[in-house]
């Protein structure tokens, strides 16, 4: 069984990278919450932090079948996350995430800032209070816009390769 994702930033639907890498390869999106952890800002996107006593607000992604495997790969480069590599922004880890509607918890993918970004921002970083990316002022998407999607839309097309940072 291949597990969902939680995204929590800019893969939320109405977010930057929504459309480009999830919009009609997703089977379900549902609000959910990831516990112990919290949320900083990038700037720019955010990075979940493991913390006791946390909550990261966000949605859980169900992915196609038939284009899991290329998605995983498209979102490890947009992570800048590669297995073993510690110049990787984060790490891609199961963790259980809740599920809103029903307070069932899944077992999901989470991109986690790897524990050297874990370590600055918890030093000097700016923490994104209620641990809701939308949830900075003025940062709600309108999702009802012309133009905004919906899991049910039809596929973009496939990502562009993510250039790695040295």
């Amino acid at each position: 069984m291949t597990p969902p994702f939680f995204v929590y930033g800019t893969l939320r639907p109405g977010g930057a990278n929504h459309d480009r890498f999830l919009r009609g390869r997703t089977d379900a999106q549902e609000p959910a919450r990831l516990g112990g952890a919290v949320l900083f800002d990038g700037p720019g996107f955010p990075y979940a932090v493991e913390e006791a006593g946390g909550v990261v607000r966000g949605e859980l992604v169900t992915v196609r079948a038939q284009v899991y495997g290329d998605l995983l790969d498209a979102l490890d480069r947009l992570e800048e996350y590669v297995p073993g590599d510690p110049r990787s922004l984060y790490h891609r880890v199961e963790r259980d995430v809740v599920r809103d509607a029903d307070g069932v918890p899944v077992r999901a993918w989470v991109y986690l800032a790897a524990p050297a970004v874990a370590a600055r921002l918890r030093a000097r970083g700016v923490r994104i209070a209620g641990g809701d990316w939308w949830g900075r002022a003025g940062a709600r998407p309108d999702l009802s816009a012309p133009g905004s999607s919906a899991a049910t839309a039809p596929p973009a097309p496939p990502p562009p390769p993510v250039p790695r940072t040295p």
